[in-house]
């Protein structure tokens, strides 16, 4: 199964959380400090808040999540079949999970992601860094992840997850 992933920043995750429990009639299926996911049957998505005041209501990051490892590295295959630029991350740590994905930034240099979850983690992760004009690793970056650093995950300034 695969359902696409749409990564919000929030000013205030607690009433967001709410909210979105409200509107989609489910709890989160992950909730931890300034992070939380929704796995949503009707409609299949994964709605993940980013806790990132002053920027709420904005896009952190868009995804497709797929059911598994050999779809990520097919999706990989394909993506650079068609001449676009991926930034691969194989058993990453990013938002409290352990995951298989690939990047490739649009037009207009929005962030999107295809991936699988390989684990649940208690950290929240330590994947290279999305900047708005580049791809760049962990020695350049630090440590950061799903938009925030893993010393300040609400920091969502960038992407990933």
């Amino acid at each position: 199964m695969s359902r696409m992933q749409l990564a919000l920043n929030v000013d205030d995750l607690d009433a967001s959380v709410a909210f979105y429990s409200k509107l989609f009639d489910t709890t989160p299926a992950k909730l931890k400090p300034g992070y939380a996911n929704f796995a949503i049957a009707e409609p299949p998505l994964k709605l993940v808040l980013l806790e990132n005041s002053g920027q709420g209501g904005t896009i952190n990051h868009l995804g497709v999540e797929v059911e598994s490892s050999e779809k990520v590295h097919s999706e990989i295959a394909r993506l650079s079949g068609e001449g676009l630029f991926t930034q691969e991350e194989i058993s990453s740590t990013c938002c409290f999970a352990t995951q298989d994905k690939v990047w490739v930034t649009g037009p207009a240099n929005e962030k999107w992601e295809v991936y699988t979850v390989l684990a649940d983690s208690d950290t929240f992760g330590t994947s290279p860094k999305l900047l708005a004009d580049d791809l760049i690793d962990d020695a350049e970056a630090g440590a950061v992840c799903c938009g925030g650093s893993a010393g300040d995950p609400a920091d969502t300034s960038t992407a990933c997850c």
